[in-house]
């Protein structure tokens, strides 16, 4: 599975639901559908009512709950980084320069700050695409 398709399972189908086994939908339109509730990595989940049957899933929702089980102070909201050790995925630049590449970055790896803005922008663009509630602020 590709990075992305991790960081899509983990948020959205966090028990094997739905269709991110494949890639993430390329298109602007919904593909997915949600599982009810939320688990990430180490048994964290969610709030209750994070994902009715067959709706979106709050973004936040799932990600503040998997902050709140986590010892770091992980701000996953502005950084790919934090957000990729939230979801216990590698965050090396390595694999940084892969989501890139699977996202088909552009621009300079090696400015991996300038790199690093447009991943945290193109997966939550991602995780909305793919049927993901994401809040306002992290809207372009």
């Amino acid at each position: 599975m590709s990075l992305l398709g991790k960081i899509v399972s983990k948020i959205l189908h966090p028990f094997g639901g739905g269709s991110a086994e494949a890639a993430p939908s390329e298109s602007s339109n919904p593909t997915s559908t949600a599982t009810t509730g939320s688990t990430g990595s180490g048994g964290a989940s969610a709030p209750a009512g994070g994902a009715p049957a067959g709706g979106t899933v709050d973004v936040e929702q799932v990600l503040n709950g998997m902050a709140a089980k986590n010892p770091q102070q992980l701000n996953w909201r502005t950084s790919i980084v934090d957000l990729m050790k939230l979801l216990d995925l590698d965050s090396s630049l390595t694999a940084r320069k892969q989501l890139a590449d699977e996202l088909h970055y552009t621009g300079d790896k090696d400015d991996s700050a300038t790199m690093n803005v447009w991943l945290h922008k193109q997966v939550i663009k991602k995780l909305e695409e793919n049927g993901g509630k994401v809040p306002a602020d992290l809207k372009d």
